[in-house]
């Protein structure tokens, strides 16, 4: 039977964070800024790391490919709910509730599994630095990068497709500022407990797991250090705890989020601003423009624009 023809919900209101005016006009000028911020951050790093040769290494491939998901992470709902805020259409369709669905999944799919790649290249860079060089090669890089990407379509396209396969006969008011299957499957005309439980083994577990095997990595990581180079342990733990921070606020709402999915609180719709909106700023600023590396290319950028602009002859008519 078609979809459409099971379900009479051919559009859903995003209820949003708050019905209050005045937090609306709040939520618009913080959630803009940061938007903004987002992008341009993210993408004067992709800029920097494609424009100067000394960056074309494992580390910046993945760390271009992080700054690239979060741009993208940002921008599958933000723009829709600061425009929301404006013209006060809080609908979306159907096929765009799914389109959000997917985006969502795929992104952060993705980027758990590029955080994960992240974390094993620190490991070896640190735990078997004589032998980096022959395993992270340029090769191994790109199949985690692809890798990354493939496990994000797989996860996404199961989402979408047990989110088509639901019955919607009525109630059609998301109760967040996205659409996301922990809220669209409230509004099915079915039993939501065993759609409960799918939801927890393939999100909540999962994005437990990984969590796990990054926090494990970490501690590794300090260990060594501990064991062979007291001077650069405090460095090493300000680093690990800086970039420990940023995976436990991807982590953390995603995980309260899909391992309760029976549960509609406040505090969910507060915790998913985190992952697609605080997050993608934190990324660049923690991972990559604290790197003394990429500061000095992107020094370099600066003042090759800057002469270029001032080598550019002016006519005179």
């Amino acid at each position: 039977m078609d979809v459409a023809n099971r379900s009479a919900v051919s559009e859903f209101v995003l209820l949003g964070l708050s019905n209050s005016w005045e937090l609306q006009m709040f939520f618009f000028v913080v959630f803009s800024l940061f938007y903004v911020a987002t992008m341009v951050g993210n993408s004067l790093i992709v800029i920097t790391v494609v424009a100067d040769p000394h960056l074309h290494s494992p580390m910046y491939l993945l760390l271009t490919n992080l700054s690239i998901i979060d741009m993208s992470l940002a921008s599958f709902a933000t723009p829709k709910m600061i425009t929301d805020y404006l013209t006060g259409h809080k609908t979306i369709s159907f096929d765009g509730c799914i389109t959000q669905i997917f985006l969502l999944h795929l992104f952060t799919g993705t980027e758990i599994i590029l955080l994960m790649a992240m974390s094993f290249d620190r490991y070896i860079t640190i735990c078997k630095p004589l032998h980096y060089a022959s395993i992270m090669s340029p090769r191994l890089c790109v199949a985690l990068v692809v890798a990354s990407w493939v496990v994000g379509v797989m996860h996404s396209m199961s989402q979408v497709i047990f989110a088509l396969m639901l019955p919607f006969c009525g109630p059609n008011e998301v109760d967040s500022f996205f659409c996301d299957l922990p809220v669209v499957f409230q509004l099915a005309c079915v039993d939501t407990y065993v759609l409960g439980l799918f939801m927890i083994s393939t999100s909540g577990i999962i994005a437990l797991f990984c969590f796990i095997l990054l926090f494990n990595s970490y501690v590794i990581v300090l260990v060594t250090i501990r064991h062979h180079s007291s001077g650069g342990l405090s460095k090493a733990l300000s680093t690990c705890t800086a970039h420990f921070i940023v995976v436990f606020m991807f982590f953390g709402p995603c995980i309260f989020i899909y391992m309760w999915p029976l549960s509609s609180f406040l505090e969910d719709k507060i915790l998913s601003v985190f992952y697609t909106i605080f997050t993608p700023i934190l990324n660049p600023v923690i991972y990559t423009l604290r790197n003394r590396e990429v500061k000095t290319a992107t020094r370099k950028l600066k003042n090759r624009l800057l002469n270029s602009n001032k080598a550019t002859p002016v006519c005179y008519f």
